[in-house]
């Protein structure tokens, strides 16, 4: 296989085909980046792409167990042209457990940052339109290392639809200990003050970030995946897990790096790790 999959053909106008579905598929598996997808995507078709692929995810004994929401921070957004964030699928086999240990290499164009993930309690959720609201149909928040994989080569252009056609990165994530929610305004505060600090192994400090820089309040978050869930008529079930977003900057991860994310200011300063060989 070459180092990169380049595409031939012109520019991509409809929904992906389910042969070029499965060469991307291909070249996620063997973690070579992909070269030559067209950018100009509309976002309808790159949703219709987004579903053909997690149908293929699913396929191999690996079920839906979450969404997760990209593009959450504003000059983020601003640099991929767009004024909301995008939608994700999170499947089970993506997620691991505290101190996992991964390939450095897991994926195309591996990366590492600190999240929040949440726990649905009920599909009230959808009503909710306050944060009050959100935390009563909610049951944890669960520190997070996403390790998205950005798939297309470097260099390469990576419009908004072409993100949302990839499932927006989803490729894995460590799992911390969840936190029992508490649907009052303090949880809700405690939320949006969080400051995260990623750390190495040696305690250098890697990367910062606030809770605010998600939407402005983690469970703003929240409201829009509930809303575009809504949008594409998908109702979140009891159990269901939300990633909210990046705290961090996402950086890329070396052999014999560790790194730790403590969360300081919610409930016992929670924290989550992972290992890269």
């Amino acid at each position: 296989m070459t180092a990169a999959l380049s595409w031939h053909g012109g520019a991509l106008a409809v929904c992906p085909s389910h042969e070029r579905v499965n060469t991307i598929l291909r070249f996620q598996e063997a973690k070579e980046p992909v070269r030559g997808l067209a950018a100009d995507l509309s976002m309808r078709d790159a949703e219709c792409g987004r579903r053909r692929l997690v149908e293929k995810l699913e396929a191999v004994e690996n079920r839906i167990v979450g969404y997760k929401a990209g593009l959450t921070n504003a000059k983020i957004q601003a640099r991929f042209g767009v004024t909301s964030p995008v939608r994700g699928v999170l499947l089970e086999k993506m997620l691991l457990a505290d101190g996992a240990d991964v390939p450095a290499d897991f994926g195309a164009r591996p990366m590492f940052e600190a999240d929040l993930l949440v726990v649905v309690k009920d599909a009230g959720l959808h009503q909710a339109k306050t944060h009050l609201e959100v935390l009563r149909s909610l049951t944890l928040v669960i520190p997070f290392i996403e390790l998205p994989d950005l798939v297309v080569a470097e260099g390469e252009t990576l419009s908004a639809p072409l993100f949302v056609s990839l499932n927006v990165g989803a490729r894995l994530g460590v799992v911390g200990k969840g936190i029992p929610v508490r649907a009052t305004q303090e949880f809700a505060d405690q939320l949006a003050a969080l400051r995260v600090v990623m750390t190495d192994q040696a305690g250098r400090e890697l990367a910062n970030g606030r809770g605010s820089a998600i939407l402005e309040h983690p469970l703003n978050a929240v409201l829009w995946l509930a809303r575009d869930l809504d949008r594409s008529h998908i109702r979140l079930k009891p159990g269901d897990m939300l990633s909210l977003g990046s705290l961090t900057a996402p950086m890329a991860p070396r052999p014999g790096l560790a790194v730790t994310a403590r969360y300081e200011g919610l409930p016992g300063n929670p924290a989550v790790s992972v290992r890269f060989r």
